[in-house]
């Protein structure tokens, strides 16, 4: 490659990571799981039934329909379209129902139906909608976990009640199940859950770190992508989980202190703002011809770590993620406050809406050493573009470049222009002054 500077290398961590997402799909297909439709943000201890319940993830399962098949995920919108869904929806989930409205799956299997609902506890503001079509297709028991963001610094006070009312969800949900299914809940699997997911929290920080601050990056978001959801969005077996983000956070740091690059010409780097159009991934590698390498968004480090700085200038985790010294989880009640409260493995449990659609992106372009940001102007999906523009002023502010693109939404290519944004990104880096170094 034209002006390369530093090796490239395979990544090992691939094959392993399509096995496991293959597994995951597979689980789909397995009659004895009792198979839910939802989000593992409501239900996050569902692996912790005997024998057995499984959940369908919205984003994963309809974004992995639009990249990979384009002709089938236009059939699943249109099919989800003409019974009064708009295209106003966010693309996964037309993409979802469309599939279970036509009865079978992009490799022809029958789709398989689900036996129960819990949404996504409205991060976006339509995903406690996804929940009403599946309810009412088949129809089959719904439950809610409720989410809260608020404005402002953190108001502990003020959290405790909201606290109780999630923690009285989470029991309600758990009861509700083990009555209509016959299924039993191992508080032992709930304790063991949380360690595990502390664990592998505390190794895509790692991962996450050695993106930003190492140079040349030792991965790109594409690479990124391919694993992020797994044991997260994507559930697998908790061992193999904390196994196998072992192996990508080794051979990441690895990578990093051998200077092993994920673009060997490196010399421009840029970040984006939640997820990338699932069909055009290829702009990834259009922007590499001119050495630019994308480190992702701060909707990738929320799920693998989302980092700050700290009043001593060092950088890590936003949310501690370990039980303060006082903890003791010895029952179902101190476990499930653990996970839905301020020490939750996750920092959904009380960041503020202010800083993650405003203020995280400056801060995650800082620790990244950005150079620039692409942005993308959804049209669907509302909360996906929410605050947009204000997070540009604030990137310019801070001497980054920022260009824009626009599109449907992450998961339909419909009103996307796709020469456009490729005649886009060669002004962009023409305008800095970048010449392309193969083509």
């Amino acid at each position: 490659m034209k002006g390369q500077k530093w090796e490239t290398r395979p990544l090992e961590y691939w094959a392993k990571a399509k096995e496991l997402r293959a597994k995951w799909q597979e689980s789909f297909y397995d009659e004895s799981r009792i198979l839910g439709q939802g989000s593992t943000y409501g239900i996050d201890w569902a692996e912790c039934f005997t024998p057995s319940l499984n959940i369908s993830e919205d984003n994963p399962a309809g974004s992995m329909i639009q990249a990979t098949d384009s002709p089938f995920a236009r059939k699943c919108r249109l099919a989800s379209e003409i019974r009064g869904w708009g295209r106003e929806i966010c693309g996964y989930t037309n993409n979802l129902w469309g599939s279970q409205f036509l009865g079978y799956e992009q490799d022809g299997k029958q789709f398989p139906l689900r036996k129960y609902v819990v949404p996504m506890p409205a991060e976006c503001d339509q995903h406690t909608k996804r929940g009403q079509q599946c309810r009412d297709f088949a129809p089959v028991p719904q439950w809610q976990s409720d989410h809260y963001q608020y404005f402002g610094e953190r108001d502990e006070p003020r959290e405790a009640p909201v606290n109780d009312h999630k923690v009285y969800c989470n029991h309600r949900m758990i009861n509700d199940i083990e009555r209509i299914f016959g299924q039993k809940f191992d508080d032992e699997k709930l304790a063991d859950m949380i360690k595990s997911s502390i664990t592998v929290a505390e190794y895509s920080r790692d991962i996450i770190l050695a993106m930003g601050t190492t140079i040349p990056s030792p991965l790109s978001v594409k690479d990124l992508y391919s694993v992020y959801t797994i044991g997260h969005l994507t559930k697998v077996d908790p061992e193999e989980t904390v196994s196998f983000w072992k192996m990508v956070r080794d051979e990441v740091v690895w990578r990093a202190e051998n200077h092993i690059a994920a673009v060997g010409n490196e010399r421009f780097r840029w970040i984006e703002a939640h997820p990338p159009p699932w069909h055009f991934l290829k702009y990834y590698r259009y922007m590499e011809k001119y050495g630019a390498v994308c480190l992702g968004s701060q909707y990738t480090a929320q799920n693998c770590g989302l980092l700050e700085y700290k009043p001593d200038g060092s950088i890590d985790r936003r949310v501690p993620l370990s039980y303060p010294e006082d903890t003791r989880v010895e029952t179902r009640e101190d476990a499930i406050r653990v996970l839905v409260g301020p020490d939750a493995c996750e920092p959904r449990a009380w960041r503020s809406d202010e800083y993650i659609r405003r203020d995280s992106i400056e801060e995650f372009a800082k620790i990244m050493q950005a150079d620039g940001a692409l942005l993308a102007l959804w049209r669907c999906g509302v909360g996906c573009a929410l605050t947009r523009k204000e997070q540009a002023i604030r990137l310019r502010n801070a001497g980054l470049s920022v260009a824009y693109y626009e599109g449907s939404a992450p998961g339909d290519r419909t009103d996307m222009d796709e020469k456009q944004i490729l005649d886009q990104l060669d002004t962009w880096m023409e305008s800095l002054g970048f010449e392309k170094l193969e083509d």
